[in-house]
């Protein structure tokens, strides 16, 4: 089974390899049969090829069963990049990476400003609000005159029923609840071709309780009564801020494992960005990474019938939570004493002698 690597801007390098220092440990526990495989991507690849994503690393990554991602920070690369489709969104775009998916629970010792929080955020990943993919050519914001600025929203029944179809098969893996969010009150057409779509998939899940509720109130609503939600499904814009909320709420983007995958191929990608302030210090929390990674596992168990994949994903589960749970086992941001590294050895040797 190979995996590509493409190990980002910033702080990736040093998330990526703690995360692969993890990822190895399963491996040899489970006989996994895991090849990484390098290849360029980012601000490295600027230097080397010209270009942040060369059409040899897509090419890979199609051909790969699924794609380990780090941070880019394309505000810094030169033009005309920093103007551009970021790679992440251009790979997410070629590759029709439709689900990202944003789990967000509650971790023993990770320091918490909810309790109870046990979701996630299903969020459409292609078009919507994103006018930088929602068309063939071009962007969908524009400039008619200096002072006019214009953006074009996207939202098509196709991936509406595929996101919600998503979002209907994770609630029967879980507690079996879906919230739809949206704005339909106001975007009458838009959230609620949206809305109306998940709604006729709902009627497919007759297992599965559905309810809607606008989306500023669910912001709200997540803070006050975290225990109401399992699965989240909404579309892009959405998604990206309530994520974002939920990952801080039980602790932060630092432990804020997130997946994107489409109907060939899955990228586990932390839900942070690059940190550059961070680089090179060896200090970054490399646990959303290392979520990710369990993450992609189990989504590749599934796609393949593999049990010793889901038996992967759930061990390094069950290790990370008792590694956070010991004031000793955490990075410095949680409050312990370990640096990115010794935290991914820790964490490897805790999964290889359970």
């Amino acid at each position: 089974m190979k995996l590509l690597v493409l190990r980002g801007d910033g702080i990736g390098p040093e998330i990526v390899s703690a995360a692969l220092t993890v990822a190895e440990a399963l491996d040899r526990k489970f006989g996994l049969g895991l090849e990484f495989e390098d290849a360029d991507f980012g601000h490295a690849s600027i230097e080397k090829n010209g270009e942040p994503l060369p059409q040899a690393t897509l090419e890979r990554a199609r051909a790969c069963d699924g794609i380990i991602l780090g941070p880019h920070h394309n505000v810094v690369y030169p033009p005309p990049y920093n103007q551009t489709i970021p790679p992440g969104g251009r790979m997410r775009k070629e590759l029709d990476l439709y689900a990202n998916i944003r789990p967000a629970r509650n971790r023993p010792g990770v320091p918490a400003h909810v309790e109870g929080m046990d979701l996630v955020v299903c969020r459409e990943n292609t078009e919507g609000f994103y006018s930088d993919r929602s068309m063939f050519a071009g962007s969908g914001e524009f400039m008619p005159t200096p002072d006019i600025a214009l953006s074009v929203r996207k939202i098509t029944r196709q991936s509406s029923t595929r996101i919600a179809e998503t979002a209907f098969e994770l609630a029967r893996r879980r507690r079996g609840k879906v919230t739809i969010m949206h704005k339909g009150n106001v975007l009458h057409l838009s959230d609620g071709l949206f809305r109306d779509t998940a709604l006729d998939v709902a009627s497919r899940y007759p297992d599965v309780t559905v309810d809607e509720v606008l989306a500023d109130a669910l912001l709200a609503l997540v803070v006050r009564r975290p225990r109401d939600f399992d699965v989240i499904v909404t579309s892009n814009l959405y998604g990206d801020f309530l994520s974002d909320l939920t990952a801080e709420l039980v602790g932060g983007l630092g432990v804020g494992g997130s997946l994107n995958v489409g109907a060939d191929v899955g990228a586990a990608q932390a839900a942070h960005g690059a940190a550059p302030d961070l680089m090179g210090q060896n200090v970054a929390n490399p646990t959303a990474m290392i979520l990710s990674v369990g993450m992609l596992l189990d989504w590749l168990a599934g796609r393949h019938g593999r049990t010793d994949l889901k038996d992967a994903a759930r061990d390094l589960d069950g290790a990370l939570d008792q590694q956070l749970a010991e004031a000793a086992g955490r990075t410095r941001d949680l409050g312990g004493p370990l640096d990115t590294d010794v935290f991914a050895v820790a964490l490897a040797e805790r999964i290889s002698q359970a």
